[in-house]
């Protein structure tokens, strides 16, 4: 029997990774790239009453009576990460592709920045990891073709050396099964 996918599945763990991990700062802008129903900022919202939050939510589809932008996150990402203090990549599977952005972004980045980056790394029962993180990391597309379930084995593992080679040095992590709920930061100071 498949396991449905939710929006809550260890709601706490997500929310208190967030609360624990949040900017210094009075007024947080946050990207949030997976809204979903925004349940997440909105529990962090109530339970920090000292800081103004504002969110940018993005999703596929719209949800409910709170205002999103509806379509592929990626369209919507350099128009919106500017001004953010926290991007949130709480998808289902990996984002590789979005952090491909984020990496992208701040590579380019002439000005200071400093940036709290919340990821959902999820394997699915297959382990499938996407080709082009495996090619960031060293394996060749005709190797990963040829026997592909050899490299599904250490996900996080290689999830860890793909952040690494983006020069994330230090990561906080909490794992359930194969979920794995991880917060870095990006910061250049001049």
């Amino acid at each position: 029997m498949n396991k449905v996918q939710t929006d809550n599945d260890y709601f706490f763990d997500k929310v208190c990774l967030r609360l624990n991990n949040l900017p210094a700062k009075k007024e947080i802008i946050v990207l949030d790239m997976f809204s979903g129903r925004g349940r997440i900022w909105e529990k962090i919202r109530e339970l920090s009453l000292d800081k103004k939050i504002v969110v940018l939510r993005v999703d596929k589809k719209k949800s409910g009576d709170k205002f999103n932008l509806v379509g592929d996150n990626r369209k919507f990402f350099s128009s919106l990460v500017e001004k953010c203090d926290i991007i949130d990549l709480d998808s289902y599977g990996v984002p590789f592709f979005q952090l491909e952005q984020v990496f992208d972004f701040f590579e380019k980045e002439k000005r200071e920045y400093d940036v709290i980056v919340f990821v959902t790394f999820i394997q699915s029962m297959i382990g499938e990891l996407p080709i082009k993180l495996l090619e960031r990391v060293g394996f060749a597309r005709k190797m990963v073709k040829k026997c592909p379930t050899l490299f599904f084995k250490n996900g996080l593992k290689l999830f860890r050396q793909y952040l690494a080679i983006n020069g994330v040095r230090k990561i906080l992590r909490k794992s359930v099964a194969r979920k794995h709920y991880i917060c870095f930061r990006l910061k250049k100071c001049s």
